[in-house]
C-alpha cells in the first residue's frame, strides 16, 4: 500500500479552507493508504510560542482533526516533536542542502518581509524540515498546495541529491498527491485570497453560531448588480463559492437567480450562508469539545500514533545512516 504523508503547523484553529481544502479528503484517503497525519509542533517553533499556548495548541489542533473524522485505527495520527528520527534525518538533510537555494524559496522571502525582527535560521531551513517528514516515512504522495509545491520540489532534489552522493535508493522522490476533483481554493471573507489563519478572514470549525453569524454578516461585498446576468465580482464570486460548498443545490440556484435578475439581497444571503455553515460546523465544534476533555483518549491516541510513526521512521534512518557510513564500534 502506497504511503501518504501530511501535517499542520500547530498554531490556531483550524478553519474552513483547511476543512474543505484537505481534511474532508484526508478522512477519505485514510481507508485506502498508509497515511501518516501530524501535528508540526517543531515548525511552529519558528515564531518562539510561549510554552502554555505551545501545549494548548497542540492539544485543539488534535481535537480538530479527530472531531473532523481522522479515525486512530485507520491511520498514524501523530506529534511531530514525540518522532526524535525526524531532527536526526534533519541534520543529516541539512548538510546537503545549501544556503543560496534555501534563501531563493519563495516562503522564506516572504517571511522575511512580514518578520524583518525574526529572521532565524529555522526559517532559513525550514523547507528541510519539511522534506526530513517526509522522507522519514519514505512518502510517495503528499497532498499540498500551490504555496507549498516549492518545499516539496526541494524535497524530491534532497531525496536524489542524498541517493546520488551515497549511491543508494533509500529516499523515493515524493509526488503531489492531486485529490479526484482537484483543489478547492476556500476564500476568506474579507475577499482578499484564500481563508488562512494569518489572514484573519476565516470561520473557525470551533467558532460558535453568534461568531459565525457575526463574521459573514460582515463580508465585504457591493452594491449590487446593475444588469441581468453580469459577471459577479471577486468579492461576490467569493460568497458564492462558500455557497456552493455548504449550502444544497437549490439554495445556491435560488440566489444564483436573484443575482441574474438583479434582485439580490445581499442581507438574506449572508443570514442563508451563515446558517448553513454552522450546519457544518457546530456539530464538529461539539465534538471537538468531547474530544479535548478527554484526557485519556489523547493520551492513547498520540501514544499509538507516536509508535506507528516512529517504528517507520526508525527503519528509514537505519538505511539512511548506514548510507551514510554511521557505523557501531
Amino acid at each position: 500500500m502506497e504511503t501518504v504523508l501530511s501535517g499542520i503547523r500547530s498554531t490556531g484553529h483550524l478553519h474552513l479552507g483547511n476543512y474543505y481544502g484537505a481534511l474532508r479528503n484526508f478522512v477519505k484517503m485514510q481507508n485506502d493508504y498508509n497515511c501518516f497525519f501530524f501535528i508540526a509542533d517543531l515548525h511552529s517553533l519558528t515564531t518562539h510560542p510561549h510554552p502554555d499556548d505551545f501545549h494548548a495548541s497542540v492539544k485543539i489542533i488534535l481535537s480538530e482533526y479527530l472531531a473532523a473524522g481522522l479515525d486512530p485505527d485507520k491511520c498514524a495520527l501523530f506529534i511531530q516533536s514525540d518522532v526524535p528520527e525526524v531532527s536526526e534525518l534533519y541534520v543529516l538533510l541539512n548538510m546537503l542542502a545549501y544556503k543560496g537555494e534555501m534563501e531563493r524559496t519563495a516562503s522564506f522571502k516572504e517571511k522575511v518581509r512580514l518578520n524583518p525582527e525574526n529572521v532565524n535560521t529555522g526559517l532559513l531551513t525550514y523547507p528541510v524540515l519539511m522534506a526530513a517528514d517526509i522522507l522519514v516515512h519514505r512518502a510517495n504522495y503528499v497532498p499540498v498546495g500551490k504555496d507549498q509545491e516549492q518545499h516539496l520540489e526541494i524535497t524530491r532534489v534532497l531525496a536524489r541529491r542524498f541517493n546520488n552522493m551515497y549511491n543508494c535508493d533509500v529516499f523515493p522522490e515524493p509526488q503531489s498527491f492531486k485529490f479526484g476533483s482537484g483543489p478547492i481554493k476556500v476564500p476568506g471573507l474579507d475577499g482578499n485570497g484564500k481563508m488562512g489563519k494569518s489572514e484573519g478572514n476565516g470561520i473557525y470549525l470551533y467558532d460558535d453560531e453568534k461568531t459565525i453569524t457575526k463574521k459573514v454578516m460582515r463580508a465585504v461585498t457591493d452594491s449590487g448588480p446593475t444588469e441581468p446576468n453580469s459577471e459577479k465580482p471577486v468579492v461576490i464570486e467569493n460568497l458564492f463559492t462558500l455557497l456552493k460548498l455548504v449550502s444544497e443545490p437549490s439554495t445556491v440556484d435560488y440566489f444564483e437567480e436573484k443575482w441574474n435578475d438583479c434582485s439580490i439581497r445581499y442581507g438574506d444571503l449572508k443570514k442563508q450562508l451563515a446558517e448553513d455553515i454552522c450546519k457544518v460546523t457546530l456539530p464538529i465544534r461539539e465534538k471537538i469539545d468531547s474530544i479535548y476533555n478527554d484526557e485519556a483518549f489523547l493520551h492513547r491516541v498520540t501514544s499509538e500514533g507516536r509508535d506507528k510513526a516512529r517504528a517507520s521512521a526508525s527503519a528509514t534512518l537505519a538505511l539512511a545512516k548506514k548510507a551514510v557510513g554511521f557505523r557501531a564500534f
